[in-house]
């Protein structure tokens, strides 16, 4: 994966221990370094003659749920994030990800990103419960 040389919390005990603007850094990262990989993919599979219009349909739907839950955070969290916002998505993650995420498999890609969706959904929840307690995280 290539986020995978990005430091991230090993296991729920570690991230939850890391203060809310580190955890929502991270989660602004993570998020970055997808928008790029999601759009190369995006164009290749829509060069699959056996895809149907609906996963086409679905791939962009990710893609741009990646970039309104990255717009959310930044915006619920009332953090202006001009350092990543100036940079590369390759720079943001600070990794190299141009031969790395374009020359991995589709399945590949999917297990890669399914992996990185859960890390993000995990730090999610554990920010909500910091800040809304009343719902008994």
């Amino acid at each position: 994966c290539h986020t995978s040389r990005m430091p991230t919390p090993k296991g729920k005990e570690l991230a939850q221990n890391l203060p809310r603007e580190e955890l929502t850094h991270l989660i602004l990262k993570l998020l970055q370094a997808w928008k790029e990989p999601l759009s190369h993919f995006n164009q290749h599979i829509e060069h699959h003659q056996e895809l149907s219009d609906d996963s086409l349909s679905k791939a962009k739907q990710i893609s741009n749920m990646v970039h309104e839950l990255k717009t959310g955070v930044e915006k619920s969290m009332g953090i202006i994030s001009n350092s990543l916002n100036g940079m590369a998505s390759s720079e943001a993650a600070g990794l190299s990800i141009s031969n790395e995420a374009n020359l991995m498999t589709d399945s590949d890609f999917i297990h890669c990103f399914r992996r990185d969706s859960n890390k993000v959904q995990s730090y999610l929840k554990i920010l909500k419960c910091r800040i809304m307690p009343e719902n008994s995280c």
